[in-house]
């Protein structure tokens, strides 16, 4: 494994954070389109799901092995000290509705 990288990451500070003054107001309106999407899909479908990523294709259970040798601006976070972490990944779609699989989505 190469300790050189193309792309210095940063390392995480609070100071990186900048909250808008219109944050309340932008979650506000996602949480109110969110809900529009869901409804539309339950009046489609008959059923409650997921506003976006509704239709799963599976989960894997596993572990991810963090190696030790990580380039000093990765080791950071869960990544700072090597071992195995448990990991759920869900693979899901893009799309809100839940459509045929012949449907190709990007």
């Amino acid at each position: 494994m190469t300790n050189e990288l193309t792309v210095q990451p940063l390392h995480f500070q609070p100071s990186f954070e900048v909250i808008p003054d219109d944050e309340a107001q932008t979650s506000k309106e996602l949480v109110e389109a969110m809900h529009a999407i869901l409804e539309t899909t339950f009046q489609d479908t008959g059923h409650a799901i997921r506003s976006v990523h509704a239709k799963a294709h599976g989960l894997l259970h596993g572990h991810i092995q963090v190696y030790g040798e990580l380039p000093e601006p990765l080791a950071q976070g869960a990544f700072a000290t090597p071992g195995n972490l448990p990991v759920v990944m869900r693979f899901s779609t893009n799309p809100g509705d839940i459509l045929d699989d012949k449907v190709s989505t990007p």
